[in-house]
């Protein structure tokens, strides 16, 4: 049976992108490294940082290239100072801990986006802050922060922003040529619809030459890293060749689709299916639609009859449909990423297997 992720990543990848992780690689080979150039080429292109920034791919999920960002770009004389509404602005905060850097953050209640007023009068008040970071779109809910609002506030008190866009980059806008942003952090198999295992930062080169020793990390500096790719196109340490692969077919297969314009569309049109579909069985948006985000929806199951996601999952998952639990500490909730190689056809699958379920004898 195939099995189709309708989740927040890993998901479901296009066969192309499988076919290119067919080919076996020596890491050090020319062809290797003229595939590793192009993946930096087309991670800075989604984002037009060719002239500003840098491209640091890095082996291992999405975490471990926020771990690899601040053990790097935040030392000990600098301030870090994190947006949170949800789970994984949350976590930044205890990367920053367990590392032992200087660190506060602020809070909003996970359905209300980052206030940039409120950032703004933070940074007022305390001019020993000199890095904010925060998430684009939380995983945790799919809610959309403001990017650029809080981009311009940063940079008008004369801070650096780090951005995790792990569910928003290779669909939503980041303009790197436009929006003053420091470090954007993202992963393979979200957005670009790659397969998981590799993350990349896209830092401002200024601040990555300053960085040279600062990480007490051997293998998550970003600094070595970089310095690595300039010297002769290589990774410091084993690359997963053929995830490298896969990502450089799906990054083109996404310029072939018409960039993040289109697939951005695309997955707006995933979540009015499922919103049209799911709310007349019960199942609402737990956010406001005017910051719910197109990439990952979370939805509060229906009031009128009890819930049990782990029978819900099992039912769907024997049809081959997979969806994810919520993460949500104070409300029952489950989520369906919009995200992923499937089509219109896929989504309307899965809301009627939603329909049938609810109609089945309890």
């Amino acid at each position: 049976m195939k099995q189709r992720l309708f989740t927040p990543g890993p998901l479901t990848t296009d066969p192309r992108v499988r076919d290119a992780m067919l080919r076996d690689w020596g890491s050090r080979d020319r062809d290797f490294i003229a595939l590793t150039a192009e993946l930096r080429e087309r991670l800075l292109a989604v984002a037009a940082g060719e002239a500003s920034h840098v491209a640091v791919p890095l082996q291992g999920s999405g975490t471990y290239i926020l771990e690899a960002a601040v053990a790097t770009l935040i030392g000990g004389a600098h301030k870090l100072l994190v947006l949170v509404n949800g789970a994984y602005g949350r976590r930044m905060v205890t990367i920053a801990q367990r590392l032992g850097r200087s660190v506060e953050a602020i809070d909003w209640p996970e359905n209300h986006p980052v206030d940039p007023d409120a950032v703004g009068a933070r940074l007022a008040a305390d001019p020993a802050i000199s890095h904010v970071a925060f998430v684009h779109c939380e995983t945790t809910t799919g809610i959309l922060n403001p990017l650029e609002s809080v981009a311009e506030v940063v940079a008008r008190a004369g801070r650096h922003l780090l951005v995790d866009a792990m569910a928003s980059f290779g669909a939503l806008p980041i303009d790197l040529a436009a929006t003053p942003i420091t470090a954007v952090l993202a992963s393979s198999n979200k957005c670009i619809e790659g397969p998981p295992g590799i993350a990349f930062a896209l830092v401002a080169r200024p601040l990555l030459q300053e960085a040279a020793g600062r990480s007490p990390s051997l293998s998550l500096d970003l600094h070595a890293q970089w310095r690595g790719f300039e010297k002769d196109g290589q990774w410091r340490f084993t690359p997963p060749v053929q995830v490298v692969a896969g990502t450089v077919e799906a990054l083109r297969l996404l310029e072939y689709e018409g960039g993040p314009p289109v697939r951005e569309a695309r997955y707006r049109g995933n979540l009015t299916i499922l919103r049209s579909g799911l709310e007349p069985l019960g199942h609402r948006l737990y956010l406001d639609p005017a910051v719910q985000g197109p990439t990952i929806a979370t939805f509060a199951p229906a009031a009128d009859r009890p819930f049990d996601f782990a029978g819900l999952y099992e039912r769907l998952a024997d049809r081959g449909l997979v969806i994810y639990p919520g993460k949500l500490t104070q409300a029952e909730t489950f989520r369906i990423g919009c995200i992923g190689a499937l089509s219109e056809a896929d989504f309307r699958e899965l809301v009627a297997a939603f329909a049938e379920d609810a109609a089945a004898p309890t």
